[in-house]
């Protein structure tokens, strides 16, 4: 399974009346899910993420001349959709509800309380200076892990769940998964199982220790959200936890999220960044997200609080042929569609990462390599010999996958292959697995 998920940011987009006419663009893409950031109603701050009430719509979403008290907005939304042949997934935040949600008044027991017996607000400390702690005080952090009035309470997120599923999602973006005991994800997964055997569940654990996502290894979780989108290239650290990471789950790698800032603002609209990042988080793991507008190269970050559809930028390019080519390689060639298993040829000290990947941790695995220019100049690679034996040659293809004009059956490879700068280029095998030794791929710098 190689989910491509496209992030749909609600808050950019405006009323359910609009939603599919970009889950139409996403699916001409060639991705597989629309991930929708939460659609519920909130709190005073108005963030997406701080929510009020799980069974209403955000008033920001409903459309005009709509019964605002009604899911059927919703609901017809995630038809047109699904009738596009793309799936709904929705973010499912049960860590914490909004300050002011009525859950609080009603079920007081649910709720961490401090040393004074008020409600706790979730905080992060900074583990560089612990003087510096970051608290969300617009929220409440749920207590579910005391006995205390767990019954009930996992009863409601278990409800919850199942009428998700009922109005028409397919999927959970599960926020701050580590922050929830694995004993009621599995709980939920296995219920929500109960009314969709096909339901598929993404855990989100960015930033949590390695402790901490190894705990959930037996909550039963289809995917987990990856950080390579932070590597360099040049530290081991990405390719440690993919390997420590890949026995739990299958990944989900991203070039930006609605969480960071946009890679375009960032590189001030160098179009062959945005493409190398693309091409490589989709080479690097099982899964590949985006989020709304990095086809078009969008700069301004989006907001869960204070982001509206007139934040809609003008395009300053099109990526949507690139990013079709590389959902096509990705879904029709085998070595690409699952975690794989990754090693650095070469190490990682040069200008060139030859990203070795095997489809599975075994000698006779098939194999190919991931070609990644890290600078801006031009770089000139030996590969070496590919084929010992020469009944083997031809066996590769040189894919150029960020380059609009490369052939999309790939290119014969030759013994040096010459990438422009930041460019992402793809060795695969032509057939299947090869009868031949994993070659050693000789880089040079010039």
């Amino acid at each position: 399974m190689t989910p491509r998920i496209y992030n749909l940011f609600q808050r950019l987009v405006g009323p359910t009346t609009r939603w599919a006419e970009h889950a139409r663009r996403a699916r001409d893409m060639g991705f597989d899910w629309v991930y929708l950031n939460p659609w519920h109603y909130p709190g005073f701050s108005g963030s997406l993420y701080a929510v009020k009430e799980y069974r209403r719509l955000n008033p920001l979403f409903v459309p005009a001349g709509a019964d605002p008290m009604s899911l059927e907005p919703l609901r017809a939304a995630l038809a047109e959709i699904s009738a596009l042949g793309v799936q709904p997934m929705m973010d499912l935040v049960i860590n914490h509800t909004a300050r002011d949600s009525p859950l609080i008044r009603e079920h007081p027991e649910w709720y961490v309380r401090d040393e004074r017996g008020e409600v706790r607000s979730p905080f992060v400390v900074d583990p560089d200076d612990p003087s510096r702690i970051t608290t969300w005080g617009d929220l409440a952090e749920i207590d579910n892990e005391t006995h205390h009035g767990r019954e009930e309470l996992w009863a409601y997120w278990t409800e919850l769940v199942r009428d998700s599923i009922e109005l028409g999602f397919r999927g959970f973006r599960c926020d701050a998964a580590y922050k929830v005991p694995s004993e009621l994800w599995r709980h939920l997964i296995a219920e929500a199982r109960r009314v969709d055997r096909e339901v598929t569940f993404f855990a989100e654990t960015l930033g949590a220790p390695t402790e901490d996502v190894a705990a959930l290894a037996d909550a039963g979780f289809d995917f987990f959200f990856n950080s390579s989108k932070w590597w360099d290239f040049r530290e081991p650290w990405a390719l440690k936890q993919h390997e420590e990471f890949r026995t739990i789950a299958p990944s989900v790698a991203f070039p930006e999220s609605h969480d960071t800032s946009r890679l375009a603002g960032d590189t001030d609209g160098d179009e062959a960044v945005q493409r190398q990042r693309y091409a490589f988080a989709a080479a690097f793991s099982a899964g590949i997200m985006m989020p709304i507008g990095y086809e078009f190269g969008f700069r301004k970050q989006v907001n869960v609080v204070e982001t509206k559809p007139t934040d809609w930028e003008r395009r300053r390019m099109d990526l949507r042929r690139f990013i079709t080519r590389v959902h096509a390689l990705k879904t029709g060639h085998a070595l690409l569609r699952g975690e794989g298993v990754l090693r650095a040829a070469g190490g990682l000290g040069s200008d060139t990462l030859l990203l070795e990947r095997r489809a599975a941790d075994t000698p006779a695995a098939d194999v190919g390599w991931i070609l990644v220019n890290k600078v801006k100049t031009a770089q000139e690679v030996a590969i070496g010999a590919l084929a010992p034996d020469s009944q083997a040659k031809g066996e590769y293809r040189l894919f150029r996958v960020c380059r609009d004009d490369a052939p999309g059956e790939g290119e014969p490879l030759g013994a040096t292959v010459a990438l422009e700068g930041a460019e992402v280029a793809y060795v695969l095998p032509v057939g299947g697995i090869p009868l031949y030794p994993s070659p050693v791929l000789n880089e040079e710098r010039h």
